[in-house]
């Protein structure tokens, strides 16, 4: 009797929910599995880990490879228990299906599809290293410059059609993390630059030459922030289509493997 139970239970929590393989549990999840998801991330998870996953109260989440986390099954483990020692609570109030859909969610954050693509991949990093001049502002595997973010798995973060926005039209891709602003200090000097941090007091900056500057608020005549402005410049009118296709193949191949 009770293992007739046991089955009936079992039977009624599967209903409707596809077959997992025990491999992959994520392998089965559907596109409306994802989207699910990521609206439980949003109302659940969000708060701490941003609402895409770059970081906050907690770490960030839109990355190729978690920290503490080594596959999927450790982290439906980390969704559903919490960790020990950390601020991290469990979600015992979802079902097993809620949490494999959070978790795939939270995959999706870190890692975009492979396509073909028409560029050439080669090509595309001998431009980045030299007449692109991206190596200068952005680091890749360590090397580089640190005024931009850091592109070494940005491939894996990032579908094609972004990168090739962000190369066209940088104002229209701005990272989070990026937010360009302008300050006038009482005497009338001006800098301008990605604001680094800001509270109620004061507010730091780094300027295109990759100096420092840090205010207090009182201190200054004016204070713009400047959404959907980049300090990046474009590469539409700098590079031929087939040369932004190249570079958008070879960022594509950066996925944050050594």
């Amino acid at each position: 009797m009770r293992g007739s139970l046991s089955f009936c239970l079992l039977t009624l929590m599967l209903a409707g929910w596809p077959a997992l393989s025990p491999q992959d549990p994520l392998s089965a999840l559907t596109a409306e599995d994802v989207a699910r998801g990521g609206r439980l991330y949003v109302g659940h998870c969000a708060l701490c880990h941003g609402i895409e996953g770059t970081g906050g109260r907690g770490p960030r989440l839109n990355q190729p490879e978690l920290r503490r986390v080594a596959g999927n099954t450790e982290l439906f483990g980390v969704i559903r228990n919490g960790l020990e020692g950390t601020e991290m609570p469990g979600f015992w109030q979802m079902t097993d299906r809620e949490v494999w859909q959070v978790a795939g969610y939270v995959r999706s954050l870190g890692r975009s599809a492979v396509v073909e693509l028409p560029g050439d991949a080669a090509r595309g990093r001998a431009l980045y290293e030299n007449a692109g001049g991206c190596a200068a502002c952005h680091i890749v595997r360590g090397r580089g410059g640190s005024s931009g973010p850091d592109l070494s798995a940005v491939g894996a973060r990032r579908s094609p059609a972004y990168l090739r926005e962000a190369l066209t039209d940088p104002g229209a891709a701005v990272p989070v993390g990026y937010l360009v602003a302008r300050v006038t200090i009482r005497d009338g000097r001006e800098v301008r630059g990605v604001r680094l941090n800001e509270d109620t007091f004061t507010i730091q900056l780094r300027d295109a030459a990759g100096r420092l500057h840090s205010f207090r608020k009182l201190e200054l005549r004016d204070l713009r922030r400047e959404p959907g402005v980049s300090t990046m410049p474009g590469y539409a009118t700098k590079l031929t289509a087939p040369e932004i296709e190249d570079l958008v193949a070879y960022m594509a191949t950066l996925r944050g493997q050594k």
